[in-house]
């Protein structure tokens, strides 16, 4: 579904991914897994369009992406959640939802997947009203999630969801990132700081070291790998 060839990125002089290569396959969770300042942020931004690349290729399903606009890439079928949850936070719940909807024009499919998030966070239907900024951190990322959904990507990106959320809170996000994953048949591509959950809920994952893929493998493989236990896991 995803492809990056030999994908290079610079922060002015700076780069910033240096010959990155990934595959996404359709109805997978794939995972990216490294420490802070490792280039992951970085990577999906490329893919989103928000960083063009300095050479290299991103294919989506196939077609060519990269030098594309945002907006054209969200209509394609990608949608990221990004870091630090970056809700509208004065706009109300269903506002924000909407705003995820807002190159949509089937309104019947907009209704039922706004019963269908309501379904999956019943504590967004409850606060629906209510202004963004006010809800906790856990509602805002579920809310984050939620209008990303709302763009129906096939595709979904999610930079660090786990970030800033008290341990029972990252439990149920990453239940409900599963059960998108399986009932939706959504591809995930997981951005994550928290390996060992995020291995344990992949297929598949690859390790970023300093803007460089070091490492891929079977998730349940680099559970069980020596380097990443002791770089990431803290065994």
């Amino acid at each position: 579904m995803l492809e990056l060839r030999g994908v290079n990125a610079y922060y002015g002089q700076i780069q910033a991914l240096r010959d990155i290569s990934i595959t996404v396959g359709e109805g997978e969770i794939i995972t990216l897994i490294g420490a802070n300042g490792a280039g992951k942020t970085t990577t999906l931004m490329t893919i989103c369009g928000i960083l063009q690349p300095k050479s290299g290729e991103i294919l989506f399903e196939g077609r060519p992406i990269n030098g594309l606009p945002p907006h054209r890439i969200v209509a394609l079928g990608l949608a990221q959640v990004p870091e630090g949850r970056l809700i509208f936070p004065e706009l109300t719940v269903l506002e924000n939802l909407d705003m995820g909807a807002y190159l949509r024009q089937d309104k019947e499919g907009i209704r039922r997947d706004l019963d269908y998030i309501f379904q999956l966070f019943p504590i967004l239907a409850e606060r629906r009203r209510q202004v963004g900024g006010t809800l906790s951190g856990g509602e805002q990322q579920m809310l984050a999630i939620s209008r990303a959904l709302m763009a129906k990507p096939r595709l979904l990106l999610l930079d660090e969801p786990s970030l800033g959320l008290a341990p029972l809170i990252i439990q149920q996000i990453f239940a409900i990132i599963d059960k998108i994953n399986r009932e939706n048949h959504t591809t995930i591509f997981l951005v994550e700081q928290n390996a060992n959950l995020a291995l344990k809920l992949a297929h598949r994952g690859y390790v970023m070291e300093n803007g460089r893929i070091t490492l891929s493998d079977q998730a349940k493989n680099l559970l069980c790998n020596v380097e990443v236990q002791r770089a990431y896991l803290g065994l």
